[in-house]
């Protein structure tokens, strides 16, 4: 059974910083990442990394996020510097697992992050 668990979501100041973790189980994932979704929008794409270490940026935190993941414990963290009010959202860990030609997706229950002075 896939299990991604997250944590670290907290209210945080403008300029701030925030690590989110999340720790996945049941699986080899190819790919690991996180999106978030803020009150009324959509759920968007904020970084991935696959398992061999390529990385994808939102062009809305590039240079301020930095993902990375560690294979062996299967955990995927997110770095967020110089936080904004338009990063609050809900943050939701996602992984890939490819099992023959078929890739399933799994979701973590989500994390919340405000940015609020």
């Amino acid at each position: 059974q896939v299990q991604l668990v997250e944590s670290g979501g907290d209210l945080v100041q403008p300029g701030g910083s925030l690590t989110l973790s999340c720790a996945a189980s049941g699986s080899i994932f190819s790919v690991m990442g996180w999106y978030r979704q803020a009150p009324g929008k959509q759920r968007e794409l904020v970084a991935t990394v696959t398992s061999g270490g390529s990385t994808n940026y939102a062009d809305f935190v590039k240079g301020r996020f930095t993902i990375s993941r560690d294979n062996a414990k299967n955990t995927v963290v997110l770095q967020m510097n110089s936080l904004e009010p338009a990063d609050t959202a809900v943050y939701y860990c996602n992984a890939q697992a490819q099992i023959r030609l078929v890739v399933y997706e799994y979701w973590g229950q989500g994390t919340q992050v405000t940015v609020s002075s």
